[in-house]
């Protein structure tokens, strides 16, 4: 890996921000370089929002992600606003209710079902971006799965590392089996 340019996108309370928290947390742990930032509009929960998180082997010269090498949106709003202009080459992750805007044709685009996976398999829709996490490193292989779930536990509410465990493992699983490409 030489330097992944992620970007998160879904709405305000969707856990966005803390995805790339831990993902820029994890990359700490294995070792690697990292840069995080965050934006949102001034509905907050609701709006759209976005996180950004850079991973590199070496040092970031500019901490803004400029070329995303990777997109995941969980909200078909923060899809339509977060994908135009994205360079071809791309990995474009989506919940699988979304649809894919023309924008994306000739996209490698990959729809998983991260948040009724959250709701159904892990039991509760808050653990989505936990889910999201573990399928974005399946995908990408940022670090590894021990270095994320260290992540993970340091950011989590005390007395919810059973359902957080659990949500980290429905996510490796979405990739594994191969999920909805």
């Amino acid at each position: 890996m030489a330097k992944m340019e992620i970007r998160l996108a879904g709405s305000g309370g969707q856990g966005i921000i803390l995805a790339t928290v831990i993902l820029a947390e994890a990359a700490i742990i294995a070792g690697k370089h990292t840069a995080q930032s965050q934006s949102y509009g001034p509905e907050a929960r609701g709006g759209a929002c976005k996180a950004e998180v850079i991973v590199s082997d070496t040092e970031i010269g500019f901490t803004k992600v400029q070329t995303p090498t990777f997109l995941m949106a969980l909200t078909q709003k923060s899809l339509d606003k977060y994908s135009k202009n994205l360079p071809k080459d791309c990995l474009v992750l989506i919940d699988e209710g979304l649809s894919v805007p023309q924008n994306l044709d000739g996209y490698k685009v990959i729809k998983l079902p991260i948040l009724s996976t959250a709701a159904e398999k892990v039991g509760r829709l808050m653990t989505a971006n936990i889910v999201a996490v573990a399928a974005i490193n399946g995908l990408l292989k940022l670090v590894d799965d021990e270095s994320l779930k260290t992540a993970v536990f340091m950011h989590i509410p005390k007395g919810t590392e059973a359902l957080n465990e659990k949500a980290l493992n429905e996510g490796f699983k979405l990739i594994e089996n191969g999920g909805n490409q």
